[in-house]
């Protein structure tokens, strides 16, 4: 067997995996399919890329599983005229593939590092719709709200205030919420005329969302 058919069955294999965990929606698959994770996964753990499981990346951060970034996107509901915000650009994984999905996505993180080694990615794979930015991920991004969708990569305690006033009436913010690493759960939140609609997804395990900017 040649490399590239090994790689084309680990992606084959990829893509089955994120359809057994529940990622059924085709645009989203599609994305999936077409943004490849080895672009942001290096170093030792580069032949893991197209395993489902977190794997750790720079600033003490991790990539999350690939059918987590699947279902956390399909819960999301992008549509192809949509404006995202992204809190915790990380690796830049889950930021490309909604750039597949949306018109304009805007990531941010508060590792300089980190946004800096995303763009680099971002720019290899010609994806000239996403914006990343280093800033405190806390506060959102006021001077380009509202947003159709918000999603976060970290958990808080509540869905926090800011990035719910920044969300279009209407729009969709999906996020982890919970008071331990060991007890999140995720879920979607719609933004209505009179208020908001939560609604529970599963669990899962995310870092959590940290104030203000790290020292890199």
């Amino acid at each position: 067997m040649t490399e590239g058919d090994d790689l084309a069955q680990r992606k084959m294999r990829f893509l089955f995996a994120l359809r057994s965990k529940g990622v059924t929606e085709a645009r989203v698959l599609a994305a999936m399919e077409r943004i490849d994770r080895g672009a942001f996964v290096r170093g030792i753990f580069a032949e893991r890329a197209y395993e489902d499981m977190p794997l750790p990346i720079a600033c003490g951060q991790t990539i999350s599983q690939p059918s987590v970034v699947g279902l956390m996107t399909q819960a999301l509901e992008v549509g192809p005229r949509d404006t995202v915000l992204e809190i915790g650009t990380g690796s830049g994984y889950q930021a490309a593939v909604l750039a597949v999905l949306a018109r304009r996505v805007y990531t941010i993180d508060r590792h300089r590092r980190l946004v800096r080694e995303a763009n680099a990615v971002f720019e290899a794979l010609d994806l000239s719709n996403i914006v990343s930015l280093a800033a405190d991920g806390s506060r959102g991004l006021p001077d380009q709200a509202p947003f159709d969708r918000i999603l976060v990569t970290a958990a808080a305690e509540d869905p926090p205030g800011p990035l719910l006033s920044q969300l279009k009436i209407g729009g969709i913010m999906v996020l982890p919420v919970g008071q331990s690493d060991t007890v999140q759960s995720l879920i979607r939140v719609r933004r209505t005329e009179t208020g908001f609609d939560y609604e529970e997804l599963r669990p899962v395990r995310f870092v959590p969302l940290i104030e203000g900017m790290a020292g890199d």
